[in-house]
């Protein structure tokens, strides 16, 4: 077994072991953690720091680990307080005394973020590829009901009408601003540090470029005390992701507003709604409700890592040795949340009969009038206070504004005429023709732009 404590003439007490382990949860980077060992024990023997029989010893030992981990043959020992020791310990096991040479020209400080590193960008192209699916589910979504119509908002106050895959883009646009945060975050997270050692370099003339090249990265750190304490592209994933789950949360809460009673634009799959433990009739939309709820979570893990580096010297603390339980949460809540909105988005069914009696419900064309009356010479602001009266007067009669006379317009302004009688929720649409309006030509542009994209990704 390895033995780090030469130093101390007692064992550590129990309550401190369980204290400190992080093996119960850092045992998920033994992929990344046995990936770097590989390529660091290739370049001891390439530069003859051990010989090439140590060395072919040493690797199959550790491939033989990874199976047995793999397999869940594999005992993970309370005892030892990471996978590096885990690992470690168990190689000695396995080949006796060579295994020791593994650790020469290391320390757990740079062995532990070349992991977090590997890991990080195995998570990013795990969750650029959920954001493509998911983008894709709601294009599908988009395509099959490009026809309908509903009431766009804003203080969830009807608006302007829109079309819906005009709003579904809205949420492609979001995610595919996710999509560029994460793939420049890769940039930052493709830097190997292995080479650091605990926080000055190593005694030993060890080749970095060799390793970069084995293990795929791009660059090589700069500095030592940097490298050995560098969380930052932990929390630029966090930063990302959070922004990316306050997306989620956004469409979550149209998703439960949509689905219920009062608006009925939609109804989600039984497959993504539960039931209630007294009430048969319900249709719950536990799925979104669930989102929003860890959006919040996700939110918390990025404030904690941020408050646990605040105040901390160089070069590494363990403090750090926090950075991972709310980092792993952060990545699988991001990505199962991808997942099951793809799936749920999929399967949802559009109600337009009632989308389109929303969009023609009230004053929604209130704007169209003022435009009308600008273009026929009235100035926009007194255009905005003739129609803002008009739509007293009509609310106090109750009376929409097709069930307005043309004589009753005329108290408002004398440019009223029975041209007006052609403002409709279509024509008001097919105005909106500018680049990123709701027009339907501009749309349907807009949607293959979508597509191009996803395509090209």
């Amino acid at each position: 077994m390895t033995n780090i404590r030469g130093r101390f003439s007692k064992p550590v007490d129990k309550l401190v072991m369980q204290y400190t382990a992080s093996l119960p949860f850092d045992h998920r980077l033994y992929k990344q953690d046995i990936a770097g060992s590989i390529a660091h024990v290739k370049m001891l023997a390439k530069q003859g720091i051990i010989s090439d029989e140590d060395a072919a010893k040493i690797v199959d030992g550790l491939e033989s680990i990874r199976h047995e981990i793999e397999q869940g043959k594999f005992r993970f020992k309370p005892e030892l307080e990471d996978i590096h020791m885990a690992v470690e310990s168990r190689l000695m096991e396995k080949i006796g005394d060579v295994g020791r040479k593994l650790h020469t020209a290391r320390s757990r400080n740079d062995q532990v973020v070349l992991d977090l590193r590997l890991f990080t960008r195995e998570a990013i192209s795990n969750t650029i590829s959920g954001l493509k699916n998911f983008q894709r589910a709601l294009l599908d979504l988009a395509e099959a009901n490009k026809d309908v119509i509903i009431p766009g908002y804003t203080h969830l106050q009807v608006a302007q009408p829109v079309l819906l895959v005009h709003h579904l883009l809205a949420y492609f646009e979001m995610l595919q601003r996710d999509t560029a945060r994460f793939n420049d975050c890769l940039k930052r997270v493709d830097v190997m540090p292995l080479g650091s050692g605990a926080l000055a370099g190593v005694a030993y003339n060890i080749d970095r470029e060799y390793l970069a090249k084995e293990l795929g990265f791009s660059q090589i750190s700069q500095n030592s005390l940097d490298a050995v304490s560098d969380r930052d592209f932990v929390l630029e994933y966090e930063a990302v992701a959070s922004i990316c789950m306050m997306h989620l949360s956004r469409l979550a809460e149209e998703i439960v507003l949509w689905s219920s009673a009062e608006f009925g634009f939609i109804e989600l799959d039984d497959a993504y709604t539960t039931g209630s433990s007294i009430m048969p009739q319900k249709k719950n939309p536990d799925v979104a409700e669930l989102a929003r709820g860890k959006t919040g979570r996700v939110y918390g893990n990025l404030i904690a890592l941020l408050t646990t580096m605040k105040g901390l010297p160089l070069a590494y603390n363990r403090d750090m040795q926090e950075d991972k339980l709310g980092f792993f949460d952060t990545v699988d809540t991001l990505i199962s949340t991808l997942e099951v909105f793809t799936g749920m988005v999929g399967t949802l069914k559009v109600n337009a009969k009632n989308t389109r009696k929303a969009a023609e419900r009230g004053y929604i064309l209130a704007t169209d009038l003022a435009d009308y009356l600008v273009k026929k010479g009235e100035a926009f602001r007194t255009a905005h206070e003739i129609v803002g009266k008009l739509v007293n007067y009509a609310s106090k009669k109750g009376k929409t504004f097709a069930q307005l006379s043309i004589s009753e317009y005329k108290k408002f302004s004398p440019l009223f005429g029975e041209d007006l009688r052609s403002i409709t929720v279509e024509s008001s649409l097919a105005a909106r023709n500018v680049i990123g309006g709701t027009a339907r030509g501009q749309v349907k542009k807009a949607l293959a732009r979508a597509r191009k994209i996803l395509e090209k990704r």
